[in-house]
Protein backbone atom coordinates (compact mmCIF):
# COMPACT_ATOMS: atom_id res chain seq x y z
CA UNK A 1 0.00 0.00 0.00
CA UNK A 2 1.66 2.86 -1.04
CA UNK A 3 1.91 5.99 1.51
CA UNK A 4 -0.30 8.08 0.37
CA UNK A 5 -3.13 5.45 0.08
CA UNK A 6 -2.51 4.73 3.79
CA UNK A 7 -2.64 8.50 4.85
CA UNK A 8 -6.34 8.17 3.16
CA UNK A 9 -7.50 5.17 4.88
CA UNK A 10 -5.87 6.16 8.46
CA UNK A 11 -7.62 9.88 7.84
CA UNK A 12 -10.84 8.45 6.99
CA UNK A 13 -10.21 5.63 10.06
CA UNK A 14 -10.09 9.40 12.37
CA UNK A 15 -13.35 10.44 11.21
CA UNK A 16 -14.76 7.28 12.52
CA UNK A 17 -16.53 8.33 15.78
CA UNK A 18 -16.98 4.76 17.22
CA UNK A 19 -13.93 3.47 16.36
CA UNK A 20 -11.75 6.42 17.81
CA UNK A 21 -13.93 5.95 20.97
CA UNK A 22 -13.96 2.23 21.47
CA UNK A 23 -10.52 2.41 23.65
CA UNK A 24 -12.64 4.40 25.86
CA UNK A 25 -13.83 0.52 27.18
CA UNK A 26 -10.58 -1.17 27.64
CA UNK A 27 -10.03 1.80 30.11
CA UNK A 28 -13.64 1.54 31.90
CA UNK A 29 -12.89 -2.14 31.90
CA UNK A 30 -9.55 -1.34 33.24
CA UNK A 31 -7.64 -2.81 30.29
CA UNK A 32 -6.12 0.29 29.37
CA UNK A 33 -3.00 -1.00 29.95
CA UNK A 34 -3.56 -3.35 26.51
CA UNK A 35 -2.61 0.38 24.64
CA UNK A 36 0.68 0.45 26.48
CA UNK A 37 2.43 3.54 27.61
CA UNK A 38 1.86 6.12 24.29
CA UNK A 39 -1.87 6.71 25.53
CA UNK A 40 -4.25 7.67 27.97
CA UNK A 41 -7.85 8.39 28.76
CA UNK A 42 -8.21 11.71 29.65
CA UNK A 43 -11.82 12.79 31.69
CA UNK A 44 -12.78 16.59 30.83
CA UNK A 45 -16.25 18.98 31.31
CA UNK A 46 -18.07 20.09 28.14
CA UNK A 47 -17.65 23.82 28.50
CA UNK A 48 -21.60 24.08 27.63
CA UNK A 49 -23.53 20.67 28.65
CA UNK A 50 -21.08 20.51 31.99
CA UNK A 51 -21.05 17.19 31.56
CA UNK A 52 -18.18 14.70 31.96
CA UNK A 53 -16.80 13.65 29.02
CA UNK A 54 -13.79 11.57 27.89
CA UNK A 55 -11.41 11.13 25.39
CA UNK A 56 -8.46 8.77 24.80
CA UNK A 57 -5.04 11.41 23.51
CA UNK A 58 -1.53 10.01 22.32
CA UNK A 59 0.80 10.94 25.43
CA UNK A 60 4.21 12.73 24.16
CA UNK A 61 6.35 12.66 26.73
CA UNK A 62 6.85 12.31 30.33
CA UNK A 63 9.00 14.84 31.59
CA UNK A 64 8.97 13.34 35.03
CA UNK A 65 6.67 11.50 37.23
CA UNK A 66 3.98 14.11 37.49
CA UNK A 67 4.16 15.63 34.13
CA UNK A 68 2.59 14.65 31.12
CA UNK A 69 2.61 15.87 27.60
CA UNK A 70 -0.31 15.11 25.59
CA UNK A 71 -1.39 16.09 21.81
CA UNK A 72 -4.13 17.78 20.07
CA UNK A 73 -4.01 16.32 16.65
CA UNK A 74 -6.78 18.30 15.60
CA UNK A 75 -5.68 21.33 17.54
CA UNK A 76 -8.45 24.25 18.44
CA UNK A 77 -10.92 22.22 16.12
CA UNK A 78 -10.85 19.06 19.04
CA UNK A 79 -13.67 19.91 21.10
CA UNK A 80 -11.56 18.35 23.97
CA UNK A 81 -9.43 21.19 23.72
CA UNK A 82 -11.38 23.44 23.89
CA UNK A 83 -12.91 21.92 26.86
CA UNK A 84 -9.51 22.07 28.54
CA UNK A 85 -9.07 25.84 27.28
CA UNK A 86 -12.79 26.45 29.44
CA UNK A 87 -11.93 24.20 32.67
CA UNK A 88 -8.67 22.80 33.27
CA UNK A 89 -9.06 20.50 35.70
CA UNK A 90 -9.63 17.10 34.28
CA UNK A 91 -8.40 13.47 35.22
CA UNK A 92 -6.28 11.01 33.74
CA UNK A 93 -6.09 7.22 33.75
CA UNK A 94 -3.28 4.93 32.24
CA UNK A 95 -2.52 1.53 32.56
CA UNK A 96 -1.08 2.25 35.68
CA UNK A 97 -3.31 5.33 37.43
CA UNK A 98 -6.50 5.06 37.51
CA UNK A 99 -8.70 8.62 37.84
CA UNK A 100 -6.10 10.62 39.01
CA UNK A 101 -6.86 14.17 39.53
CA UNK A 102 -5.16 16.93 37.05
CA UNK A 103 -4.52 20.24 35.98
CA UNK A 104 -4.05 21.01 32.06
CA UNK A 105 -1.54 23.92 30.69
CA UNK A 106 -1.91 24.54 27.06
CA UNK A 107 1.66 25.08 25.64
CA UNK A 108 2.28 27.96 23.86
CA UNK A 109 3.64 27.69 20.21
CA UNK A 110 7.61 27.99 21.00
CA UNK A 111 7.14 24.99 23.55
CA UNK A 112 5.01 23.02 21.66
CA UNK A 113 7.65 23.24 18.38
CA UNK A 114 10.22 22.60 20.64
CA UNK A 115 8.52 19.09 22.17
CA UNK A 116 7.53 18.45 19.31
CA UNK A 117 11.12 18.38 17.52
CA UNK A 118 11.67 15.59 20.38
CA UNK A 119 9.12 13.93 19.54
CA UNK A 120 9.91 13.79 15.84
CA UNK A 121 13.68 12.46 16.79
CA UNK A 122 12.40 9.96 18.77
CA UNK A 123 8.86 8.96 16.80
CA UNK A 124 9.96 10.35 13.31
CA UNK A 125 8.34 8.23 11.06
CA UNK A 126 5.26 7.60 13.41
CA UNK A 127 4.86 11.72 13.13
CA UNK A 128 5.05 11.91 9.27
CA UNK A 129 2.51 8.84 9.08
CA UNK A 130 0.55 10.86 11.80
CA UNK A 131 0.80 13.94 10.46
CA UNK A 132 -0.22 12.63 6.59
CA UNK A 133 -3.31 11.38 8.13
CA UNK A 134 -4.33 14.49 10.03
CA UNK A 135 -4.08 15.97 7.05
CA UNK A 136 -6.40 14.02 4.73
CA UNK A 137 -8.80 13.94 8.48
CA UNK A 138 -8.49 17.62 8.37
CA UNK A 139 -11.18 20.14 6.81
CA UNK A 140 -9.29 21.49 3.90
CA UNK A 141 -5.82 19.59 4.96
CA UNK A 142 -4.82 22.16 7.61
CA UNK A 143 -2.94 20.23 10.54
CA UNK A 144 -2.86 21.83 13.71
CA UNK A 145 -1.38 19.87 16.73
CA UNK A 146 -1.50 21.18 20.05
CA UNK A 147 0.04 20.61 23.40
CA UNK A 148 -1.12 20.20 26.40
CA UNK A 149 0.83 19.33 29.54
CA UNK A 150 -1.12 17.64 32.60
CA UNK A 151 0.26 18.14 36.12
CA UNK A 152 -0.83 15.17 38.21
CA UNK A 153 -1.81 15.89 41.64
CA UNK A 154 -1.88 13.80 44.54
CA UNK A 155 -4.93 11.15 44.40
Amino acid sequence: MTQQVAARVAGRLLRTRRLVRAPILLYRLRLGWLLGPRFLLLEHVGRTSGRRRHVLVEVLSRPDADHVVVASGFGRRAQWYCNLEANPAVRVSTGRIRDRPARAELLGEEDAASLLRDYAREHGRALRRLTDALATAAPGGEVDIRLVRLRLLPG
